[in-house]
């Protein structure tokens, strides 16, 4: 389905995930999806993929059995092993032996249906897969990481572990170990064994040669080479025959870019080996930053080994390789495929040692894509693994040709744009918020904006300077300004010249300009027309505000989406039909595309905003949120759309029809650009990690899949999730994280976060990237989510109510299932304040008596008894009995105890006794041991000393998050903002609205911060109403009604039109009571509309068009032209009565809203409204509810300009709506509209002409036009009646003439009352003596001209065909369109290429000839009367050919008649579209 692709990165850190089979086809595991790619020396190209397994693929091999190439084996983490055809991409077998994560894999090359793995806990499966048999050896209980069977005896099987051990076992006796090789002393990384099936002499070192393992048996005399690489950085050569090393290779230290490795430092290394087939004295290894070495074991030295790519310092790899493989092409040649952590996977001639091509792969979401306007071809890529590539898609010598670029970016590069004039300059966003500028031609690092923003930046765009930037001169400004969008909803620009410099919020701009006084919405998209002189701005609330530059005046606002915006984009400005330009393109997450038509606000800019509720094309298909648009830049109106549903949708948005759908990704597509040079190529990016180029007329498939898709693909994502989420709770036991955990170049550790995703979380399925620094091993274990350490109780406060959620309230149960025990437990005694001393009053009774005399003669006696210092040592408990000193060392060696124990309580108490009141708080502070208590005694020890416990106390209080206590206190010391800052920050709202407002003055600027922050929050979390009522008591009356009508039912529409009435916002409550009224409309509730409408007096004409197109709707459903559901409610008024319909609307609108001729300045007020109201052209696919209202809308205008005495203006009225059914091809609504306008037919137009004065030459060309159109679905009912039933539909007929008759199923029950009319009493003979007038020349002229005009623009278009394919162009029939002078390109549009064969002329005629032929035309036009030019008319040629072929079957034709038939048909009916039904009749 694809031309060319890039793929995911191949899985990291696994033995063997890449395998090559004979017939060149190479395949790879990236993240859970077998990825074949086939191999030539010129160029790689991705041929399929294998998709089944549920999580990470870790081993991939070929089956190398002559006839079996298309068999594969592949393993996951999800523990299966599956057997594959790649021929037909499917499973054929699989099975679930193992219990633990499969680390190794590999297909016998001797046993042609034994596929062996080995696992984590040790296990090695051996599985035959022709007989479904499995047998499992358990050799050794270690990490198993690699293993390989033998080529040469197919019982042996060389397992790899991860402490460094090797063993080779026989599975044909069970448990037998041959050898057990001991060298390595870290990671076993790969196996090779020798292709040679002899052990011919090496080169080798003396103590090489005596190194030996303890091998258990002796083995064979026979054996083979086998080749080890290890963590250890060291590549063994081990002899099975003998059962030891026998050679020693220890990697070089290489010098790469310009540094030369220390070997001290102890780099992330994975070495493995690979030993070709056709080279038994060559290995192949991998070395510490990404080289590959060709080891020659015949040689010794600094000969014995070999730089692969030293031609260029760019062939190489620059990060570490994992697997290798190579393949034969030809006889001599041999290719090898190497995968590496730099993800690239690099094709290599083992004869020259040079790199064939390389192949870039992709690591993250590939979340934009930008073509250079400068640089013919160059393809920016902004992908989740934290790179930018540019690709060079025109390169002839590899198609592949890819730049990658890491520095300065430390996160998902979210956003991408090029400057538009200067060639190389990217500007790029990421999703940690930062901008910045690179130089794609230089090697300096990227210019990063000092502004950053606080969330991903979604949209990057480059446009003219706006004020304060576009002040000053000429020389003093840059001609473009850079303006980022990012997901807090502001836009920033940004000086290019100057990106230090502060950016600015051109909200600022905005607000001044136009006068606003509320909060903007926040802003999800920005897209610049390309002549620089409008901006279109999306926002989350669903609206589009476009501004005129520089000062950004509102031109209009489009309320068309009804959630986030995505995505807008303007068509480009070079196309050939003439106001294209004009039209804005926009993406949203309700799955529906929207274009609007701008050209009359942008050329004639209003004075006041216009508000536009009216889309030119709405295209349904999606089925979920839309995430990318690109319009070609090749044709007029075509555009591409992406979406969640994984499909990119083709549409023609000038007929409005569905081209292609292409359905290539298997995932979420996020991104897509037309090729700038290929009018049938398309770029798409997506979810699943690749970027895939497809042709447009290749694609199967016209629409996209009606949901079945997306809710298969949604089951799919969610069941990857849980089985990801139970996994990594499991560590690798690998040494390294998964594949798709994917690394930075640098080696640069990744900040937290993830995005929020274009609009509404674009991007929450994707893996990753975990970053390591260089000096770090790998890991061994999943590595936690990111994010920064947050106290859980107070994070996850409910925002509107302050109450933590339930895990936080178990520890007052804990408390209590612990103080249970407790209480039926003896009650015990309280903990002595003074142990010490205590505890001296328990000794012996002498030590008690030899106290007694102690204290005796220290108190009684002058001479103090040597050693004795009572209330401390062994004398403690004295100082309780003599002086105040002694019992202050008591008290300090008391306290001394206490400390040691951690009881502070104590200690506070033993301070506040000595009066110490400032010690003791300062002590209690210090431990987190203050108490209500303490608190309340502190302003004993004075002001500072109170106010610095409380301070202290309220730190202690938020720690334990007790966090309204704190604010209390925090009031105690009048610090009544702090307590309020403290709740706010802890998402107590509502407890901080309530402090503030009894505590601060009603205009304080912080109680209106708390209201709109609160409301901010709780508009994010749905709780729109709560939201709305912030917004009211903080003044902001319009965002309270917009909050409000954001959930968009109907009950919160009215409502927030009623709000919007009551503050006073009449503009939003006018648009909020329309927009309610469409909806209520659309559901058939009529009564609840005009409800709504009523309720806005500036609203009196939409209730005019509604009670119109309710009083048509209802004639419509009586006359089975369109439903009516069960639930449709309807005025009493709208019922049948027996006045006409025109008569019947007059009455209507006089009773119940007072609408009459008698009050003309309301009349006219009515009639301004309505002609404001702009109406798209119809097409065949309009829905029939749409098409009714357009038509309701244009019978209220004639009724109005009745009302007015203008007829003139009326008939033109009735005129365009009759117009309008025949436009769509609604052949029955348009004969039921004209039997209500006119019931009595040509007499009805006829009153109506009379009352139009002779100067009156418009209304008269009107009523011309009107009688025509009533005499042609007359002459069809005549036909239809008076015919057989072969009549109706034969094979020579026009096709024009074909479609309309199908049209109407049943076209005689619909005209009964008319053909009545004709069979009581009107002659058939002088009813077709009244259809002269059909016969009208000076329309058939017009009518053919434009035919002729439209074959000759077909002719053109052939011509240019034929000339690209004759020149090995790839034109595509019906794309290459011309700018002809004097050609409608409407006209041209609407033949379709294939259905008008252009005869031989097309091929003999020339060029100039054909422009010629145009000019004729454009004369013969140019002679044509205005009227006719301007009114509609049926079509002239057909109403001949009804009238012969009615002639043929019947003598009802005058021969007058029949004469004026075949002349007009003559002259005029030449043309392709009616050149086969002609013939019959000349």
């Amino acid at each position: 389905m694809h031309e060319r692709l890039l793929p995911a990165s191949p899985n990291w850190y696994c033995s063997r995930s890449s395998d090559t089979n004979r017939n060149g086809i190479f395949g790879f595991g990236a993240k859970n999806t077998v990825y074949l790619i086939s191999i030539t020396t010129s160029s790689p190209a991705v041929v399929g993929e294998l998709n089944g397994h549920k999580e990470r693929v870790s081993g991939f091999a070929f089956c190398h059995h002559p006839g079996q190439e298309n068999l594969c084996a592949s393993t996951s983490d999800d523990g299966t092993v599956k057997i594959w055809d790649i021929n037909e991409k499917v499973t054929l077998k699989e099975h679930k032996s193992h219990q633990s994560t499969i680390t190794a894999l590999h297909w016998s090359p001797v046993e042609k249906d034994l596929v062996v793995s080995g696992d984590e806990k040790g296990i090695v499966v051996c599985y035959w897969q022709n007989r479904d048999d499995t047998q499992t050896f358990f050799p050794e209980p270690r990490n198993i990481f690699c293993l390989s069977c033998s080529p040469h005896n197919g019982n042996y099987i060389a397992v790899g572990y991860k402490d460094g051990m090797i063993v080779v076992i026989d599975i044909s006796k069970k448990n037998e170990v041959i050898h057990r090789l001991r060298g390595h002393d870290d990671e076993i990384h790969a196996l090779a064994w020798c292709p040679s099936p002899n052990e011919e002499v090496l080169y080798c070192r003396a103590e090489e040669s005596t190194e030996v393992s303890n091998g258990v048996t002796e083995g064979q005399d026979k054996g083979c080479y086998l080749a080890s690489g290890s963590k250890d950085q060291t590549v063994r050569i081990w002899s099975t025959a003998r059962g030891k090393g026998v050679m020693t290779l220890k990697l070089p230290f290489l010098k790469r870019r310009g540094m030369v490795v220390d070997p001290n430092v102890k780099e992330r290394l994975w070495l493995t080996v690979h030993w070709p087939k056709g080279r038994p004295s060559n290995v192949v290894s991998s070395c510490f930053g990404g080289e590959l070495i060709m080891w020659d074991l015949t040689k010794s030295g600094k000969q014995k080994w070999s730089l692969l790519g030293t031609s260029s310092e760019s062939q190489n790899h620059c990060r570490i390789v994992f697997n290798m493989s190579s393949v034969h092409v030809g006889e001599d040649r041999e290719l090898m495929i190497s995968t590496s952590m730099d993800r690239e996977i690099k094709c290599w001639d083992l004869s020259s040692l040079e790199c064939c091509w390389t192949l870039p792969t992709l690591g993250g979401f590939v979340y934009t894509l930008s073509f250079s306007p400068v640089g013919t071809g160059c393809l920016a890529l902004g992908v989740g693994d934290s790179m930018i590539r540019i690709w060079s898609t025109l390169s002839i010598q590899n198609k592949y040709e890819t730049r990658t670029f890491w520095q300065g970016i430390k996160s998902k590069v979210t956003a991408l744009c090029w400057h538009p004039g200067k060639e190389g300059s990217l500007a790029f966003g990421t999703d940690d918020g930062k901008v910045g500028i690179y130089e794609a031609y230089s090697n300096k690092p990227p210019q990063i904006s000092s502004t950053y923003h606080r969330k991903t930046v979604y949209t990057l765009a480059w446009g003219p300077p706006i004020p304060p930037m576009s002040f000053g001169g000429a020389g003093d400004k840059p001609s473009f300004s850079l303006y980022s969008c990012a997901g807090e909803g502001v836009i920033l620009q940004h000086d290019p010249w100057k990106l230090a410099g502060e950016a600015t919020d051109i909200d600022k701009v905005i607000c001044d300009t136009n006068n606003v006084k509320h909060k903007l919405s926040p802003h999800t998209d920005l897209c610049w027309k390309t002549d620089g002189n409008v901006l279109a701005i999306g926002n989350e609330d669903g609206s589009i505000e476009v501004y005129q530059a520089p000062n950004l005046k509102l031109l209009c606002t489009i309320q068309q989406h009804h959630k986030i915006i995505n995505v807008l984009r303007w068509h480009h400005d070079h196309g050939s039909q003439p106001g294209t330009c004009h039209l804005l393109a926009s993406g949203s997450s309700n799955a529906v595309v929207y274009v609007h038509d701008l050209k009359s606000v942008i050329e004639s800019p209003p004075e006041n905003p216009v508000l536009i509720t009216e889309a030119y094309r709405s295209l349904v298909g999606h089925t979920s949120k839309i995430t990318g648009l690109a319009w070609s830049p090749h044709h007029d109106g075509r555009l591409v759309t992406v979406c969640y549903d994984g499909t990119a949708q083709v549409w023609d948005v000038l007929k409005d029809e569905a081209l292609c759908n292409y359905r290539g990704h298997k995932g979420r597509l996020l991104c897509v650009q037309w090729s700038p040079v290929d009018p049938d190529m398309v770029w798409t990016g997506g979810d699943d990690f690749t970027v895939q180029e497809w042709s447009v007329s290749k694609q199967e498939y016209t629409k996209p899949p009606r949901g079945k898709k997306g809710v298969d693909m949604e089951k799919k994502r969610a069941s990857q999730q849980k089985a990801k989420a139970k996994k990594k709770k499991k560590a690798l036991g690998k040494g390294g994280v998964r594949a798709e955990e994917s690394e930075s170049p640098n080696g640069e550790e990744e900040r937290g976060g993830s995005p929020t995703g274009l609009g509404e979380g674009l991007l929450d399925n994707e893996e990753e990237v975990e970053r390591e620094a260089a000096s770090t091993p790998p890991p061994t274990a999943w590595s936690k989510e990111p994010g920064r350490p947050v106290d859980r109780a107070v994070a996850e406060k409910v925002q509107n109510e302050g109450k933590p959620f339930s895990f936080a309230k178990k520890e007052p149960k804990e408390e209590k299932r612990r103080e249970k025990p407790d209480v039926q437990m003896k009650k015990r005694k309280a903990r002595s304040i003074l142990p010490l001393s205590t505890s001296m009053d328990h000794r012996p009774k002498e030590d008690l008596q030899q106290d007694c005399l102690t204290l005796a003669a220290v108190r009684y006696s002058e001479a103090m008894p040597s050693q004795c210092v009572p209330g401390s040592r062994e004398h403690i408990q004295l100082g309780l009995f003599t002086d105040r000193e002694s019992l202050y060392r008591m008290f300090q060696e008391e306290g001394k105890s206490h400390m040691d124990g951690g009881h502070y309580d104590s200690v506070v108490y033993l301070l506040l006794w000595k009066g110490d009141i400032a010690g003791a708080l300062q002590m209690a502070t210090e431990k987190g041991e203050l108490t209500d208590h303490l608190v309340s005694i502190a302003p004993m020890a004075g002001y500072k000393v109170w106010l610095k416990t409380v301070e202290a106390f309220v730190k202690q209080l938020c720690f334990q998050e007790q966090f309204l206590k704190a604010a209390s206190h925090l009031l105690s010391i009048h610090k009544v903002y702090e307590a309020v800052n403290l709740l706010k920050s802890q998402q107590l709202y509502r407890e901080a609205i309530a402090l503030a407002k009894a505590r601060l003055q009603p205009e304080d600027p912080v109680l209106k911060d708390l209201y709109t922050t609160w409301a901010a929050v709780l508009e994010k979390d749905g709780h729109y109403s709560t939201a709305a009522k912030c917004y009211l008591a903080a003044d902001s009356a319009f965002d309270a009604a917009k909050v409000i009508a954001k959930k968009g039912d109907m009950i919160s529409l009215k409502a927030a039109a009623k709000l919007a009435g009551i503050v006073g916002e009449n503009d939003l409550s006018h648009s909020l009571s329309l927009r309610c009224a469409k909806e209520l409309m659309l559901a058939e509730d009529w009564l609840g509309a005009q409800e709504m409408l009523k309720t806005q007096e500036s609203l009196l004409g939409h209730q005019v068009l509604l009670c119109t197109n309710e009083l048509l709707f209802v004639r419509m459903s009586t006359a089975n032209v369109i439903e009516r559901s069960c639930s449709s409610s309807t005025h009493s008024w709208s019922e049948l009565c027996g006045d006409g319909f025109l008569t019947t609307v007059k009455n209507v609108w006089q009773k119940e809203m007072g609408i009459s001729a008698n009050n003309l300045d309301r009349v006219r007020l009515i009639h301004q409204q309505l002609k404001a109201i702009d109406t798209p052209a119809a097409t065949p696919n309009i829905p029939i509810s749409q098409l009714l209202f357009h038509v309701s809308l244009d019978m209220a205008l004639g009724v109005l300009s009745w009302l007015l005495s203008e007829w003139g203006a009326g008939l033109e009225e009735l005129l365009t709506g009759v117009a309008r059914c025949s436009a769509a091809g609604h052949f029955s609504l348009m004969s039921e509209t004209c039997r209500l306008l006119f019931p009595e037919g040509k007499d009805s137009i006829t009153l109506y002409k009379g009352k139009l004065e002779s100067s009156d030459e418009k209304g008269l060309a009107a009523a011309e036009s009107l009688e025509a159109f009533v005499c042609y679905l007359q002459l069809y009912e005549l036909w239809w009646s008076s015919s057989d039933a072969s009549l109706g539909v034969e094979n020579n007929t026009s096709d024009a003439l074909q479609s309309d008759i199908t049209e109407s199923q049943n076209p005689t029950a619909s005209h009964g009352s008319d053909l009545q009319k004709l069979e009581k009493g009107v002659e058939v003979k002088a009813f077709l003596r009244s259809c002269q007038g059909l016969l009208s020349e000076p329309h058939a002229i017009f009518q053919a001209t434009q035919r002729a005009i439209a074959e000759i623009q077909q002719r053109l278009a052939s011509l240019v065909h034929q000339h690209s394919r004759a020149q090995g162009g790839a034109a595509i029939p019906g794309e290459t369109q011309m700018v002809i002078p004097g050609v409608s390109q409407d006209t041209a549009s609407t033949i379709d290429p294939g259905a008008a064969d252009p005869g031989p002329s097309s091929v003999t005629e020339s060029l100039p000839s054909l422009i010629a032929l145009v000019s004729e035309h454009h004369k013969e036009l140019d002679e044509i009367p205005e009227h006719v030019k301007k009114y509609p008319f049926p079509d002239v040629i057909e109403c001949c050919l009804i009238l012969l072929y009615m002639d043929k079957n019947s003598n009802f034709v005058l021969e007058h008649l029949k004469e004026a038939a075949l002349g007009l048909l003559g002259k005029y009916g030449t043309t392709t579209l009616h050149c086969k039904a002609c013939q019959r009749f000349l």
